[in-house]
């Protein structure tokens, strides 16, 4: 039924308006009195019938009830009533401080303190203007930070007071995370807490009460410098639960006198109370079936969230009237006891404005339905999180009731399923000049929240300011939990949440050197990464311009290179170093480098195209090795990818390409030109043959699409073996061992000629033994890869008896999260590592035993590998992270502590990959392919200027 005229909801232009109503008339102020009068008149002859129903109600005599208990009901309603306001007084100690915990001064830091200096203008403070590191100590004592100034004196301290001497490196206030799913979930997945699903509307769970405080993650999350946050309930549900913010500090190695949930509230006041509703593709596939129950649509979500609220806004008014008769009448004389329902609490102190709501929204459909829901019931959403569509449309957020809500993003985690395919890596600058909050959250597990200030980098990178990315991950989150003066800055009177770090945080590879919480530390004898003093960024305002690409035939001069991989242009391995050399290409060929007058003079005198860059890049492109990438394009959706393999029969990635997706389209666009991708399982890859291919291309046949049929032969030896078709991974090793030995003793030969039976296992297999195709094993787990290990060696003495040669298998491990155990043996059996990813956390079982790195294990599993020889490389787990493999490199490279130059941490995504298979770099009709960049691409802030095509025109982004 549609609602009355009278009852309509307001419109959007009436949530928002700014402007006065018109003067009234003198006649229309009188009409306006009468109505008020008439109005109030109502009211009181209305709160007079309700006592008088209250009064002579005979259902439950007033002397059966307890007088105890009615004026407790009667104390309720002021508890009802209250509004949270963020605390603003200053406190002479935390109330999270544990006795005990000495004063701390840290001397010598470079702090971001998290807001500009004082006296700047709202205005300026967005544009940037205002903010900078500052040097100076930090004194911290019973929890709070107490003093921030240069050269303060030891002397005036208490005697007590530790010392940490900071030596010039950068210090923050602790990351805020407001997005995790962090203790709600086991170590090695394999215990569930997130979502509670027997039913779509739970606002009445929490997820306090799923939280294990003993998880390992909460370690590694916080050796990422992570010192809070919200910890919500899953989206399986349109209403999921309450939600806490917590700190990460457990138990007395962490500076707390107990180990329980209770001791892990920010606020132990609990100020704020939190909300997870989710809407969209989630609820619908987990409930949605037809004919049984809802929601199967959106349509359907739309009511299950407007009922909800209905029952609730019932609840909030019978209570309401139950508290105005009881403070009439005197709560004695009340014949019932005031409504308090569990199941419409929590959603009652959203309506109440008790609640802040956090949502669980991607598209504008979501977006605009729940913005809908907050004008008709009045409450405030506070940030739409993943909210990969808030940047088309701003003004639909400025509509809300109460505020516009914040978006909480990922940095370029996107097109995994249809919500997600409309996503921008833009996204937060576009939000950011709306003046719309952008903040950066993991969703761990979804994202590894250790590294969660990595996103906040890479939304730097793709045009957030400076300011206003660190701020997404420190400040604006605080803000957004009502905690804003409290944590996310470093400022007297604020909670000592501390990280100092090795490097600027929005670097590529940023690790805490220590990190405090209420003033203790976290880590006893913190390992720190062996690395060059390092100096805040200087903010790059040209990266808010947006680069689009075009085609160009003929020849185009790119001065300001300052560095060339150089092995493709000189044949050495060194680093060239001149800021002053050139690079001019004719028809995507390289024709010069380095001074090139005599041809920037000729292409000045004829008009051609010249681009003019700051610190220039010249390398060969990245390669992708062993994902999906060209086989699935949105994993939740089968019909974008190829499907999975049969169990029982080896297929061939080549058959199943599929070209001209936004995920081809974003890696080569971040210099990722080349992919070797496996057929895939369920969106990962699966058993069968790779193919060898160029993610510019418009189809498999076009010239120099496809630069290798077949690569190599793929098994899966990691926990995701069980979910295709055997029973063990023990038996699946048993079973290639079998397959392998049958190859060796088979005595007949690969016919030259094409038939079946040339794509058959057995065949594929024969030419692993033969040597000519390489193994390409997956698996985590060191003990595992000790099975390989011996498989390898098993193979090989069989072929040296059958053939009296001896002979070498080219085997290749990819995952490898635990090899950094059997690095040594791993490097005596030649086998090659691709790690995937390059910094593990504990996701499954098999991975339990990985390196989390500074400054919580000593060294990173790469480091361990290239000690022991091990010929490595980095491949990524998504699909959508193959763009991200270039600043992978790069972390590679800050934290491999000078074990690797530019040039062999950029063969970690290219060369490496070449040479553990064995084959040959392609080439594009006998000439080298090139990336021109701007920046460094180890670095967060590099940008691809030019690709040299396989057609001999240069792809450019302008």
């Amino acid at each position: 039924m549609e609602k009355t005229q009278a009852d309509r909801l307001p419109t959007y232009k009436d949530a928002t308006a700014s402007t006065p109503a018109p003067r009234p008339t003198w006649a229309n102020r009188r009409r306006r009195r009468r109505g008020i009068r008439v109005v109030a008149t109502a009211c009181l002859a209305y709160l007079a019938y309700s006592a008088y129903r209250i009064a002579s109600n005979t259902q439950k005599p007033n002397n059966t009830l307890s007088i105890e208990k009615l004026q407790e009901n009667l104390a309720t309603c002021a508890s009802l009533r209250k509004k949270p306001a963020e605390a603003s007084e200053l406190r002479d100690h935390n109330k999270r401080w544990v006795h005990g915990t000495k004063p701390l001064l840290i001397r010598n830091a470079t702090i971001w303190t998290g807001e500009p200096a004082a006296g700047t203008s709202e205005e300026d403070a967005r544009a940037g203007k205002g903010w900078a590191w500052i040097p100076s100590d930090v004194f911290v004592d019973k929890g709070l930070i107490v003093e921030i100034r240069s050269n303060i004196a030891s002397a005036s301290l208490p005697a007590d007071t530790e010392i940490f001497e900071a030596n010039g490196r950068l210090l923050t206030a602790g990351i805020v995370d407001m997005h995790s799913h962090a203790g709600l979930s086991s170590v090695g997945d394999i215990q569930d807490d997130t979502n509670e699903m027997s039913t779509d509307i739970t606002p009445y769970v929490r997820s306090i009460d799923g939280l294990d405080p003993l998880q390992p993650e909460f370690e590694y999350i916080k050796s990422g410098g992570v010192t809070t946050s919200l910890f919500l309930p899953g989206s399986g549900n349109n209403m999921g639960g309450e939600a806490f913010v917590l700190k990460f500090a457990v138990g007395e190695k962490n500076g707390r006198s107990e180990i329980s949930q209770n001791d892990l509230y920010a606020d132990p006041d609990r100020n704020w109370r939190y909300m997870k509703m989710a809407c969209g593709e989630n609820p619908k596939r987990v409930y949605g079936k037809v004919g049984e129950h809802g929601p199967v649509s959106r349509l359907g979500e739309a009511w299950e969230f407007r009922h909800a609220f209905e029952q609730a806004q019932k609840y909030v008014r019978e209570q309401d009237d139950w508290c105005a008769a009881a403070e009439t009448l005197g709560a004695e004389n009340m014949p019932t006891y005031l409504n308090q329902d569990l199941q419409w609490e929590s959603l009652g102190a959203v309506l109440r404005g008790q609640v802040r709501v956090n949502t669980h929204c991607y598209t504008i459909p979501d977006l605009e339905a729940f913005v809908r829901h907050t004008n008709e019931f009045k409450f405030r959403v506070y940030a739409f999180h993943h909210a990969h569509q808030t940047f088309l449309v701003p003004e639909v957020l400025k509509r809300a009731w109460g505020g516009t809500p914040a978006a909480a993003l990922f940095a370029d985690n996107m097109y995994y399923k249809v919500e997600a395919y409309t996503a921008s890596e833009r996204a937060g600058a576009i939000l950011y000049a709306h003046n719309i909050t952008p903040t950066y959250v993991s969703d761990n597990p979804v994202l590894n929240s250790q590294h969660v200030v990595f996103e906040a980098a890479k939304a730097y990178g793709y045009g957030l300011p400076y300011h206003a990315a660190l701020a997404g991950v420190t400040s604006a989150p605080a803000e957004l939990l009502g905690l804003g003066s409290r944590i996310g800055k470093i400022k007297p009177g604020f909670d000592a949440d501390i990280v100092v770090w090795d490097s600027d945080p929005l670097s590529a590879g940023a690790a805490p050197v220590q990190v405090w919480i209420d003033g203790a530390p976290q880590f006893k004898d913190p390992y720190e990464l062996k690395k060059p003093k390092a100096e805040p960024i200087v903010p790059d305002n040209k990266l808010a311009e947006e680069l689009k690409m075009s085609t160009m035939n003929g020849s185009v001069v790119f001065t300001g290179i300052a560095y060339a991989y150089s092995e493709h242009a000189h044949g050495s391995s060194t680093l060239e170093h001149q800021n002053t050399r050139s690079a001019v290409f004719q028809n995507g060929k390289l024709t010069c480098l380095g001074s090139c007058a005599t041809e920037v003079k000729a292409a000045n005198s004829a008009g051609l195209p010249t681009v003019h860059l700051e610190n220039g890049h010249l390398t060969p492109p990245i390669t992708a090795f062993s994902t999906t990438l060209g086989l699935a394009e949105i994993d939740a959706e089968a019909d974008t990818h190829d499907g999975s393999p049969p169990n029982e029969s080896v297929t061939r990635a080549i058959d199943g390409l599929l070209f001209g997706g936004k995920q081809l389209a974003r890696a080569y666009g971040h210099g990722v030109t080349r992919a070797i991708s496996a057929p895939n399982e369920a969106g990962f890859e699966g058993k069968g043959v790779s193919v060898g291919f160029r993610t510019g291309s418009k189809h498999s046949l076009e010239e120099d699409a496809i630069w290798a049929d077949e690569v190599g032969l793929h098994y899966v030896l990691t926990l995701a073996a069980k979910s295709q078709g055997v029973d063990s991974i023990s038996a699946a090793i048993g079973s290639l061992r079998g397959k392998l030995l049958d190859a060796v003793n088979d005595n007949s030969t690969i016919a030259d000629a094409a038939t079946k039976d040339a794509y058959t296992e057995k065949t594929y297999l024969k030419r692993v033994v033969n040597g000519t195709l390489p193994l390409i094993l997956s698996a985590h787990s060191a003990d595992t890869i000790t099975s390989i290990i011996r498989l390898k060696s098993t193979i090989e003495a069989a072929i040296t008896k059958v053939t009296s040669k001896k002979t070498s298998l080219r085997v290749v491990v990819i995952g490898a999260a635990e090899s950094h155990l059997v690095a040594a043996e791993l490097a005596a059996a030649k086998i090659s590592v691709i790690l995937d990813p390059l910094q593990p956390h504990q996701g499954s079982w098999d991975q339990k035993r990985c390196l989390t790195g500074a400054p919580l294990t000593n060294g990173t599993t790469l480091n361990y590998l290239l000690d022991a020889g091990v010929l490595a490389g980095i491949s990524v787990e998504e699909v959508w992270e193959s763009r991200d493999l270039g600043l992978l490199a790069g972390i590679a490279y800050a934290n491999s502590e000078g074990r690797l130059s530019f040039e062999q941490s950029f063969d970690l995504v290219g060369k490496n990959i070449y040479k553990a298979l064995g084959i040959s770099e392609p080439k594009v009709n006998g000439k080298d392919e090139y990336v021109v960049w701007e920046g460094n691409p180890l670095e967060i802030g590099s940008r691809v200027r030019a690709v040299s095509a396989s057609n001999g025109e240069m792809n450019m982004w302008q």
